[in-house]
């Protein structure tokens, strides 16, 4: 393999992230291995959904399988395509519905994570709304040679602005949607900071009563926990008209949802899940993509997964003429199995490098042992039901680490004999020799 060249920064995230067991925000394109069609698939979404559609996927796999990485993948593509992404996990606190605000605190979470190419690590609304600002005060001097002390620059740029204001309006919530914009705009024209401020709470769902809105923005209405989706739909059309190809949300932990105890409160988490497939799959919402990942169980339990909701479970079944041997992934539901052997040992070799890169050393291990170490990990009895690419390479990580740490130790000290003997299976190593070993060690026994 060719030598990388990889800045410190990413090699730091790449080894901490894998030796914790989580999902890196940045250098993932440095160890992604398989997944092909999945991404070939959610790519072809993105270019559906730059064309004014919308997508919903459910991408499904166990726990470790590579749900939160596939997603994580896409994220950071949709950016570098000029796409805004939100991501947010679920949990006890964050739902899609609560009587406690739960619905609102995801919206609060996907606010807060908003990234575009140039802010990816969350935090793009104010810059989102600065530079389409300043994109309308550069078109406006370019188009009519307005010098910018000009003052008919402030009137041309607020024309233009009630220009995408306008169109908004048509919307539902677009009235109020359209009327915070507009006060932003005029906290940026005057350098009233307070003014861009109370904008920017709004917009980010942080207002707690009416009355206040209407104190400091003459807003009637507030982000709720009942409307918060709606207002989603419109950050989209919105996002579409400034210049990006559109938005896309990543809801991750799903399976949050199938733990709710509470039966209607679980029921009304799916309702609204619900609306948000229809919303998508039926044209009612433009350039927006939902991209939710959970467990198998999250969906296909008939006690208390998707599958217990008829509505949800008559459109995310299977078709009749579908079967395991065929994979399709044109379907809503995205279904991960583990990478194969070949895909795992590609991805151990790239995590030898770049931990040798990290840390400053000439890897050792070799091919075989990476082989040996890959076959005791299949070869574990349960693998096949059990093993998930997370612990191949949260042991992995641990491996190279104690290596690195204690030169006097070598591979196949640390591994043991049999893993010496299965990094050499193609030198002589077999069944039968294994079981001439087994016999020594018992000859020394007496009944």
């Amino acid at each position: 393999m060719t030598e990388l060249k990889i800045p410190k920064r990413l090699t730091t995230a790449l080894v901490n992230s894998l030796t914790a067991g989580v999902v890196p925000r940045i250098g993932l394109e440095q160890i992604a291995v398989g997944r092909k069609p999945e991404v070939e698939a959610m790519l072809r979404d993105m270019d559906n959904i730059a064309e004014g559609g919308a997508a919903f996927r459910l991408i499904t796999g166990r726990y470790g399988s590579g749900k939160s990485f596939l997603l994580q993948m896409i994220r950071n593509y949709a950016m570098d395509r000029e796409f805004v992404v939100a991501d947010a996990d679920l949990s006890p606190e964050r739902r899609l519905v609560g009587t406690k605000g739960q619905g609102l605190a995801t919206y609060r979470e996907l606010m807060t994570r908003m990234s575009t190419r140039t802010r990816p690590d969350g935090g793009a609304l104010e810059p989102l709304l600065q530079k389409w600002i300043a994109g309308l005060q550069q078109q406006a001097m370019q188009n009519l040679g307005l010098r910018p002390d000009d003052p008919a620059l402030t009137s041309e740029v607020e024309t233009r602005i009630y220009a995408v204001t306008q169109e908004l309006q048509n919307l539902v919530h677009g009235f109020d949607f359209a009327k915070v914009l507009a006060a932003y705009w005029t906290g940026y024209k005057l350098g009233d900071d307070e003014r861009k401020q109370a904008a920017l709470r709004w917009l980010r769902g942080e207002y707690a009563t009416k009355t206040e809105a209407k104190k400091e923005l003459a807003v009637g209405v507030i982000i709720d926990d009942d409307n918060w989706y709606d207002y989603f739909k419109l950050w989209s059309d919105f996002i579409a008209r400034i210049g990006y190809k559109g938005l896309l949300l990543f809801i991750d932990e799903a399976v949050n949802l199938y733990k709710i105890s509470n039966s209607i409160a679980r029921q009304s988490n799916y309702e609204k899940l619900l609306t948000m497939f229809n919303d998508t799959m039926q044209g009612k919402a433009e350039h927006l993509g939902i991209f939710v990942g959970g467990t198998p169980q999250f969906v296909e339990d008939e006690r208390r997964g998707l599958f217990s909701y008829e509505a949800l479970r008559s459109r995310l079944v299977d078709g009749r003429y579908s079967a395991k041997a065929y994979a399709n992934y044109t379907g809503p539901i995205l279904k991960l199995a583990m990478l194969s052997h070949e895909e795992i040992l590609i991805l151990l070799q790239k995590l030898r490098q770049i931990h040798a890169l990290h840390f400053g050393y000439a890897a050792s291990l070799t091919d075989d042992d990476l082989v040996g170490f890959m076959q005791m990990a299949v070869n574990r009895l349960g693998a096949d039901e059990l093993l998930t690419t997370r612990e191949v390479v949260r042991d992995f990580m641990d491996v190279l680490h104690t290596l690195h740490q204690n030169p006097h130790v070598n591979y196949a000290e640390l591994l043991g004999e049999r893993a010496a003997k299965a990094g050499n299976a193609g030198q002589g190593t077999n069944a039968e020799s294994d079981r001439d070993d087994m016999d020594d060690f018992l000859a020394e026994f007496e009944l």
